[in-house]
């Protein structure tokens, strides 16, 4: 009697168990519906076609429309693709016709002279997955580390745009995508996944980026991908994607002369890559393991560039070094007969920072300017992606003075950079630079806007005779009152007099 009351767990499976199988049960029945579904409309247009005296192409409009219903459809389907090992095949028709006409490798393969009249194309080798579950949740690397996947990747991706005429891209596929349309040759669809790529481009993605826009002979890509990596270095090397790119990217990250980065950085960001690539060719991540797989790669970190006390407390005691390396490194520090070193000892050059300066002149009267923890801001546009790396700011009109500056950039109101510094006036009117931890992309044809709250000698320089429109080498900055400037400055005068920036 108990047992009937209350059976045992091993009768009834656990509440995440069903809740598991729920799911799985009601996906196999979405699947199944839109399989039937699309199945009946073709069905369902053909009967009411019987009866209205049209065909069910009548019911569609556009070519468009109509090769929408032939997709993925055995309807006059002409070749079949056999995806998948013996006894775990799926069966995926298509129309050579269409298929030809949407790209020449398909013409080539259909029509060409060496073309074989073939209604199967096989393809044993392949798993037969759900191609749109598995881009939900496959990374870009693992997509690119299993080429058995690609044939149903690059195969479905491209023939939803060549029937269709439609062009679906995220994050998760837009890879597997380009992929597609450059093997299929459908340059459209890549031009597409091109600038897709451009501008949703950042420092977290740029490094794995750079090493797909070379994999994919993409030289605008690839350009753009180093504007980011030289500008906002740090944050590139310091990304979760900067483990994941291959050797040849990393030696030639590692060589890049504009790298806007200390070299500790470099180091710590090779010592990263060394540890995942110690996982990737299964080897324990030990010391050894990592000076083993950067290889020669590790001559082209600067290390005599670093500053002493960065070398003393982070390379010297990584172990990476040798001891004879690190004590000829000590040497060349300090001693007087410099020891021949394998390591280049010239600091990276980086980028030399551009400045943006607003008025043509500044001035000076014996009541301003005031500050009185007021917010001095400026809302600025440009028309090419740049990079803002600080701010140049006036000081004291009357002798050397320090001041404190809160910084601010914000994009449509929400803040995207902050930073509280002093600096250092000689009394002089020049500008003094102040700068944000990194760099801050900036994207064209938005308005951003700069704002500094000064604490310091209220008597101090102003610009005036502001300009709305500045040409500054092959960027144009566009300037404009923001209702966030409670001390004055505004276009024609005040403060904030240059942008300091990277392009």
């Amino acid at each position: 009697m108990a047992a009937e009351l209350f059976p045992t767990t091993k009768l009834l499976p656990s509440a995440s168990e069903q809740q598991q199988e729920e799911q799985q049960q009601e996906q196999q029945n979405d699947q199944q519906y839109q399989h039937e579904h699309h199945q009946q409309n073709v069905s369902n247009n053909n009967g009411t076609s019987r009866q209205t005296g049209c065909t069910w192409q009548g019911l569609y409009p556009t070519i468009r429309e109509r090769n929408s219903v032939m997709f993925n459809n055995d309807m006059m389907a002409d070749v079949y693709f056999v995806v998948g090992p013996p006894g775990g095949t799926q069966r995926v028709p298509g129309h050579k016709y269409v298929l030809a006409v949407g790209s020449s490798v398909f013409h080539a393969m259909f029509y060409g002279e060496l073309a074989e009249d073939q209604e199967e194309i096989r393809i044993p080798d392949v798993e037969p997955p759900s191609f749109l579950a598995m881009l939900k949740w496959v990374p870009f690397q693992k997509i690119f580390s299993a080429p058995f996947w690609f044939p149903v990747l690059t195969g479905a991706l491209t023939t939803r745009y060549i029937y269709c005429d439609e062009i679906e891209l995220c994050a998760d596929t837009v890879l597997a995508t380009l992929y597609a349309a450059k093997k299929y040759i459908v340059p459209h669809l890549a031009r597409a996944c091109v600038n897709f790529l451009e501008t949703s481009l950042s420092a977290k993605n740029a490094c794995v980026l750079l090493s797909q826009s070379c994999l994919f002979e993409e030289p605008d890509l690839t350009q753009r991908c180093w504007e980011v990596i030289d500008a906002q270095a740090e944050l590139a090397l310091r990304s979760e994607g900067f483990c994941d790119i291959d050797a040849l990217t990393l030696e030639s990250i590692l060589r890049r002369e504009t790298l806007n980065a200390k070299e500790m950085v470099v180091f710590e960001a090779a010592l990263s890559w060394a540890e995942v690539e110690c996982q990737r060719r299964d080897l324990r991540p030990t010391i050894e393991n990592k000076r083993l797989v950067l290889g020669k790669a590790i001559y082209l970190i600067r290390i005599p560039a670093m500053a002493l006390e960065d070398f003393a407390n982070g390379a010297a005691q990584s172990g990476v070094l040798t001891l004879n390396e690190t004590n000829d490194i000590f040497l060349w520090y300090t001693a007087a007969n410099k020891p021949e070193l394998l390591f280049c000892s010239k600091p990276r050059q980086g980028l030399a920072p551009q400045r943006c300066h607003r008025f043509q002149s500044c001035a000076y009267r014996s009541n301003q300017w005031r500050y009185r923890g007021r917010c001095d801001s400026i809302q600025f546009a440009v028309d090419k992606r740049v990079f803002v790396a600080g701010f140049g700011l006036y000081g004291s009109s009357c002798g050397s003075a320090e001041y404190g500056a809160k910084m601010e950039l914000k994009r449509q109101g929400a803040p995207v950079a902050q930073r509280v510094v002093k600096y250092f006036s000689d009394g002089s009117s020049s500008t003094f630079a102040v700068w944000f931890e990194h760099p801050v992309q900036i994207e064209p044809d938005t308005f951003y806007t700069a704002s500094v709250v000064l604490d310091g000698n209220e008597l101090s320089y102003f610009g005036q005779e502001g300009m709305t429109e500045v040409q500054c080498g092959k960027v144009t900055f566009q300037f404009q009152c923001s209702s966030d400037s409670t001390n004055g400055t505004g276009v024609q005068g005040g403060q904030i007099p240059e942008l300091i920036f990277y392009a």
